[in-house]
Order: C-alpha cells, then sequence, then structure tokens
C-alpha cells in the first residue's frame, strides 16, 4: 500500500499500521479493565439495593443510627457503671496478712492469730484473737492509711506489714 501523502511526510505505511493494531489491543485490554470493575460495582449495588427502594434504605439507615446512638448510651452508661463498681472495690478489704503465734508458753498449737484486713488506701483493722487454757478473747484495732493510733503487739505489727506490702494494687489499672 502506496501513499503520496505518507511518503511526503516521511512515514512507512506498514510500521504506522502496526502502531495503530498496538494502541487499539491497548485499548482493548483497558475496555476489558473498566467492563471487569463495572461489572464488580453492579454486583455489589444491586446486593446492597436488593429490595429497598429510596425510603426503605433510608429508614434502615435511620435505624441503624439508632441502634448506634443506643449502644454509645449504653457504653456511656457501663463505663459509669465500672467506675462505681472500682470505687466500691476501692473500699473494699483485700489486702490480708495473718500471723499465727502461741499467746502464752503453756498453750502450744499456735491457735492465736493476728489478721490484718485492709482495703486500697491501706485502711482497715488488726483482729487479734488470743487463745488462752480460759478461753478465747478478741481484740480489734483500726487502721488508717497503714497506721493504728492505738499501739500494735509485734505479731500484729507483722500481720499488718504482711497486708500492705504483699498485696500489689491491681485494682488500679481495671
Amino acid at each position: 500500500m502506496q501513499s503520496s501523502f505518507l511518503n511526503s511526510l516521511g512515514f512507512d505505511p506498514g510500521i504506522l499500521m502496526i502502531v495503530l493494531l498496538l494502541i487499539m489491543a491497548l485499548v482493548l485490554f483497558y475496555l476489558a479493565h473498566v467492563s471487569m470493575k463495572m461489572s464488580r460495582f453492579l454486583k455489589r449495588y444491586k446486593l446492597f439495593m436488593r429490595g429497598k427502594d429510596g425510603a426503605s434504605l433510608e429508614k434502615a439507615m435511620e435505624s441503624e443510627f439508632i441502634e448506634v446512638e443506643r449502644i454509645g448510651e449504653q457504653c456511656k452508661n457501663q463505663a459509669a457503671e465500672i467506675q462505681h463498681i472500682k470505687d466500691i472495690m476501692r473500699r473494699t478489704p483485700m489486702k490480708t496478712g495473718i500471723v499465727k503465734y502461741d499467746a502464752f508458753p503453756d498453750v502450744g498449737g499456735r491457735m492465736s492469730f493476728a489478721l490484718a484486713l485492709l482495703d486500697q488506701d491501706n485502711t482497715g483493722f488488726v483482729l487479734n484473737a488470743i487463745h488462752s487454757k480460759e478461753g478465747c478473747y478478741t481484740y480489734i484495732k483500726e487502721i488508717v492509711k497503714g497506721e493504728s493510733y492505738i499501739v500494735l503487739g509485734e505479731e500484729e505489727k507483722e500481720a499488718l506489714r504482711q497486708a500492705v506490702t504483699t498485696y500489689s494494687n491491681n485494682i488500679s489499672h481495671v
């Protein structure tokens, strides 16, 4: 195929045909790619719109927004309840220390004991049960922030030390 116009421009018609065929092939591949994307989009759109018109879709979305708001409010309420439980737990005795001992030389078996029960602020009490041949006598001493305004015996001091030092404040990070 000879063309005087192409010859005057210095183009070989065979090369021009090959270039045009390559461009057409690229356009066809691009068209196939776009067609596949469009097909996937239409499938998703049909699935989304199945059985719904504009009004029913709006109602469905509105009900979902109401549900999200309800769940958000529920989360706020639960956060407040959790904080309330943490406050209660802070004042609940959970630190313990116990020392068993023989109160009198003639009474063995370490039946006497000092028991310390403290909350997270190291406030609570030390209960001292002294066992003798005549009976068992219990005494309680108040502890405020790890200190007692009444003099403590050695066993009571040890029980208090155990309660204060052996329990880590696990509830503070809950």
